[in-house]
């Protein structure tokens, strides 16, 4: 397969090792970036008594990240992570892949806020890119930019506009004209593009799970299938397991769609279900046939937003376009039932949207499927912080399908947070417990259903 614009990361591809693909069988829920591990073995669950300076309740992005930065930072300080599976089992392993800049939800802001939100997400961006070749990473990924594409002439123009301005307060982002936009990625029925071309695509699965030797060499200690059953908070924190306990000076929740599980933030936000789905590898020949000639993904401007990315490996992901791509189920359950079968008019449904965009890759067959949980707030912005009596509560939550790059930036900032090196982010708009309160059940579902199913509409909020 030629690589072309891909960028090659992990021993296999720099040794000339072919690239591994596991072919599943398609009545499993298991994403195409769980497929490209399939040696992991989860480590043994907690029993018996720790203690920790910190205890990271969650190994996503969040959690990952966080014991990176914060073992770094503080490499004599005791580290224990708790995840409830196995790492990356949540929605950092089961999401859309793609690496993009701005944070969701945070309306209006003056141009000097504009510029610092975008640069520290293109920052993080930089720094994932950094640390899988610090540490020689077996990692999928690209960098060669994404498009958000506009299927509306005057939302073309507006964002002709916008582009100027942002590139006035050093923003580097593009607008390409629809021709232009069709030499990259051929899509049907679209008015221009606005490029970014420092954007990607990530296969978190491999370096969240590629990180925890990295972290076991400095000392964290990483316990997996250890659910945690109850927070005693105090100025020494008691974090009870099935099997065990964690005494702790401090903790991260950082458990994203599963907070509300632990008693926290059960109001700041609701579970939502997204169904995502991988074709079977395409060559760099089939793909151009279908239009794809060389970017790392793309999405739309519409209120159900759909989105596309095209691995290292060929996978061509998509997810989004229609309600049926997203399900709330009452009392904020977060286990999908019947995954992927349950599912299927879905999955059909958001293959036919993906070839109004492609010309024939409706008849591309689904070799993966997968359900992920999301944390979506009512103004779909994220929230990073510590909290309770004594300040010894770290929380990063809500990043609403845009957590690729904020879930890896959010533990830069709690650690620079504990550590009072928080300066380069006060004032940022997701710093602190700022949320709109989403009303619990009945009034919850009635609410999704009402808005989702008679108005065919979300509520889609600014970025930038």
């Amino acid at each position: 397969m030629e690589l072309g614009l891909y960028r090659v990361a992990g021993a296999s591809a720099r040794l000339g090792y072919p690239l591994r693909w596991e072919k599943l069988e398609i009545d499993e829920n298991r994403s195409v970036w769980a497929s490209y591990t399939p040696e992991y073995r989860p480590n043994p669950p907690l029993i018996g008594a720790e203690t920790a300076d910190l205890c990271i309740i969650g190994g996503g992005y969040t959690g990952i990240s966080t014991a990176y930065h914060f073992s770094q930072r503080y490499p004599d300080k005791r580290v224990v992570l708790l995840e409830a599976k196995s790492l990356a089992n949540g929605a950092s392993g089961r999401n859309g892949g793609m690496m993009l800049n701005w944070v969701y939800g945070v309306g209006p802001m003056s141009d000097e806020m504009t510029a610092r939100v975008y640069h520290a997400t293109h920052q993080t961006i930089d720094s994932i890119e950094q640390i899988i070749e610090t540490h020689n990473l077996d990692v999928s990924y690209r960098r060669d930019g994404c498009f958000e594409v506009f299927t509306d002439e005057q939302r073309a123009v507006e964002a002709q506009a916008e582009v100027a301005h942002l590139n006035s307060i050093g923003v580097p982002v593009q607008f390409w004209e629809a021709a232009q936009v069709r030499q990259k990625i051929n899509l049907n029925g679209i008015y221009g593009g606005l490029f970014d071309p420092s954007e990607g695509q990530l296969n978190g699965v491999q370096f969240v799970r590629g990180l925890r030797p990295v972290l076991e060499a400095r000392g964290v200690k990483i316990y997996e299938g250890t659910a945690v059953t109850k927070i005693s908070e105090g100025p020494t924190i008691e974090v009870t397991t099935a099997h065990g306990s964690v005494k702790a000076k401090a903790i991260v929740l950082a458990t994203n769609g599963y907070t509300g599980k632990l008693g926290y933030f059960r109001k700041a936000y609701f579970p939502l279900h997204s169904h995502v789905f991988a074709t079977d590898p395409l060559s760099d020949e089939a793909a151009r046939q279908l239009g794809w000639h060389g970017t790392a993904g793309f999405s739309d401007d519409l209120n159900r937003i759909s989105y596309a990315t095209r691995t290292r490996e060929g996978h061509i992901v998509f997810g989004g376009g229609s309600n049926s791509s997203y399900a709330y189920l009452w009392n904020n359950r977060t286990a999908f039932p019947g995954t992927p079968d349950s599912a299927d008019p879905a999955f059909n449904e958001m293959q036919q949207t993906m070839g109004q965009y492609l010309t024939g890759s409706d008849g591309l067959r689904r070799a993966f499927r997968w359900t992920g949980t999301l944390a979506i707030t009512l103004r779909r912005n994220c929230f990073m912080g510590v909290r309770g009596e004594h300040n010894n509560v770290y929380y990063a939550l809500g990043y609403s399908g845009h957590g690729v790059t904020a879930a890896n930036m959010a533990g830069k900032v709690l650690t620079d947070i504990y550590s009072g090196s928080d300066g380069p982010w006060r004032g940022m708009p997701f710093i602190g417990e700022d949320y709109a309160p989403v009303p619990l059940d009945p009034f919850r579902w009635l609410g999704y259903q009402m808005m989702t199913r008679l108005t065919g509409r979300s509520p889609r909020e600014p970025h930038r």
